[in-house]
């Protein structure tokens, strides 16, 4: 099936004009490098297909069927436009249709060649196999989104197959996966041309309006490449993703490889790519929430100052993982509704929030996963709604028992981490100071453990958050500007309600007078023991963060204690080292095992905490 490639294309940004014949892979190195440094100002940009090999994993399904002849590999690579394959990448035949041409192809060419298949010999196997075997070709992805964040448009050019078979789910996840990422996407199965045809890489052009020497096209068919280097584009024939991504380096003078060993960040969604949704919770109350994904739900509670936005990472990697994701703008943020009543914001009203909202939606049951005040509102779902949580998971905060014998206050008063907690409680104090710039108030917010440009202690007596603080702080490396500018953006609508933090006092009547018994009050003190009879025995998961300032691990110490057999199980599980308090956490990967584990929640059963001499969390047990 000649032409089955991902191909990505890359035009914008500013230079001057490339040579018509451009830097072709197919040259000696020297030559080829003579010729990009020639190239230096292109005003377009070809990178590799982030889809991985799929042509080779094809091709590697072969070799282990045929013999040394390799004769599968001859039927497979004929350049008959009118042949089957062509006709499939056309649009002309559905591939179920081309598996059966395929088999009748195969079984004449062996008896042609007077050799016997195996008796086991699948097309549709071999296919199938290699198709749920693609992997996106990561780097290659990253290179793309840094040529887009440059100003050039990407576009996805791709000899497709519309299809009908039993594993056609892995196609349409592939697009899916990558479709966000880029401004165009071409496949030949759509419009009827495929590569190598001339007429394809037209259509291209027309649709990028852009000119040939303004592209520059990858390919991993160096017969897909001579159509595309005949009409002015610069072609690389690519077979190594770092070769392919230092020879873009020389054509663009764009940065791609980089030189230190930390792992890229995953790729975040953007909020344009989202559909938003609202519920109505009740006259003049409503929840803000986007969403992604099928399969079961998972609720994503942030925390303080935060949106849905917090989440950006872990939304893509969950609905890789086969999750629908809900990721909320919790009450008070964003563009949920934002009620001035303290009550509004307590635990009970919250949690009914909740319960309607999935009643709304028509979701009997949703894994919760929280952060900071987010960690709150999760732990109490799951003490008090059991029926409705399918698994519980928190960052950062801890799950600590109400003790009705000690209010919230007092707690805030006895520890001095947090003392910023007692000025959020005068009213509109603390509110102009964090809405004076807000470009500031997330500058300074938003930053790793080893960038505090504030502390939280004697916050009252200072007199302010920031007194001291930057006037005009750096930008954080954990944030990038356009995030900053979408929360002032948030935050500029909403302003910075700080109901829950005064919600405290409530919370202390609210569980003094018994409306839900032993409410997870926060903040949590010590992490000491205390005796109450209800336990969280649904699948919980706790991740804590070694430099949190104010959450610290060591909180977490008893957690085991409310799980289903009240005793820890281990001393493994997950922890985030470089983490803050405000921070946005990247820890939660499907590919953890232990998450894995938790969120699919195959053999989940308990609680347990891990031993203080390594980190500190709460991991799942595995039967």
């Amino acid at each position: 099936m000649a032409g089955i490639s991902y191909t990505v294309l890359a035009v914008g940004g500013s230079g001057g004009a490339a040579s018509p014949d451009g830097p072709q892979r197919e040259r000696d190195r020297s030559g080829m490098v003579e010729q990009v440094n020639g190239w230096h100002q292109a005003k377009a940009v070809v990178v590799d297909h982030p889809a991985g090999r799929l042509v080779e994993q094809v091709r590697g399904q072969c070799q282990t069927m045929r013999d040394a002849r390799g004769f599968l590999n001859e039927v497979f690579k004929k350049g008959d436009p009118d042949s089957s394959s062509f006709r499939l990448m056309r649009g002309e035949i559905m591939f179920s249709q081309w598996v059966s041409l395929m088999e009748e192809d195969y079984k004449k060419h062996a008896e042609d060649s007077g050799i016997s298949l195996p008796e086991n010999f699948s097309v549709s196997q071999i296919f199938g196999k290699a198709i749920s075997a693609r992997r996106i070709n990561q780097p290659m992805l990253q290179a793309v989104l840094a040529f887009r964040k440059k100003g050039f448009t990407t576009c996805i050019l791709t000899n497709n197959w519309l299809d009908d078979s039993t594993q056609r789910s892995s196609l349409a996840q592939l697009m899916c996966e990558l479709r966000p990422h880029f401004d165009f996407l071409i496949e030949s199965c759509r419009i009827g041309m495929a590569k190598p045809d001339p007429q394809i890489y037209k259509f291209m052009l027309d649709t990028l309006k852009a000119s040939p020497n303004e592209v520059v096209f990858l390919d991993d068919i160096g017969a897909n490449l001579k159509p595309a280097r005949d009409l002015g584009m610069v072609t690389i024939l690519v077979r190594d993703s770092d070769m392919a991504l230092q020879e873009l380096e020389k054509v663009t003078g764009v940065q791609l490889l980089k030189t230190e060993v930390a792992a890229p960040l995953p790729i975040p969604c953007h909020p344009n790519d989202m559909s938003h949704g609202y519920v109505p919770i009740k006259p003049g109350v409503h929840l803000h929430f986007v969403e992604l994904g099928s399969g079961p739900a998972v609720c994503l509670c942030h925390g303080f100052p935060e949106s849905w936005f917090s989440w950006r990472y872990q939304i893509p990697a969950l609905v890789q993982a086969g999750f629908r994701v809900l990721a909320m703008d919790m009450k008070g943020y964003g563009d949920s509704s934002a009620p001035d009543e303290i009550e509004e914001y307590s635990l009970e009203i919250l949690c009914k929030d909740m319960v309607t909202f999935l009643d709304k939606l028509g979701i009997l049951q949703a894994v919760f996963i929280g952060h900071d005040w987010g960690g709150i509102l999760v732990w109490s779902m799951a003490l008090f709604y059991p029926e409705r949580v399918r698994a519980v998971a928190s960052l950062n905060t801890p799950f600590v028992p109400a003790n009705p014998n000690v209010s919230p206050m007092e707690i805030l008063k006895a520890n001095p981490i947090f003392n910023y907690q007692l000025y959020f409680q005068e009213p509109g104090v603390a509110e102009a100071e964090l809405e004076e710039d807000l470009y500031r108030t997330f500058k300074l917010i938003f930053r790793a453990h080893d960038e505090a440009l504030f502390n939280l202690y004697n916050v009252c007596e200072r007199g302010g958050l920031f007194v001291k603080a930057p006037k005009e702080p750096s930008l954080s490396r954990i944030v990038t500007e356009e995030d900053i500018r979408f929360y002032v953006q948030q935050f500029k609508k909403s302003g910075f309600r700080l109901r829950p933090f005064k919600s405290l006092r409530f919370e202390d009547r609210f569980a003094l007078e018994g409306s839900i018994d032993n409410v997870a009050s926060p903040p949590p003190c010590s992490g000491g023991k205390m005796e109450s009879p209800k336990r969280i025995l649904i699948p919980a998961l706790m991740v804590t963060v070694e430099n949190d300032e104010v959450l610290r691990p060591e909180m977490s110490k008893h957690m085991e204690d409310w799980g289903p057999n009240g005793d820890g199980h281990g001393d493994v599980g997950m922890w985030g080292k470089g983490c803050g308090p405000f921070s946005h956490c990247t820890i939660l990967d499907p590919a953890n095992p232990a998450l894995a584990a938790f969120t699919h929640l195959s053999t989940v059963t308990c609680l347990t905490v891990g031993s203080l001499t390594r980190c500190t969390f709460l991991e799942t047990v595995l039967v």
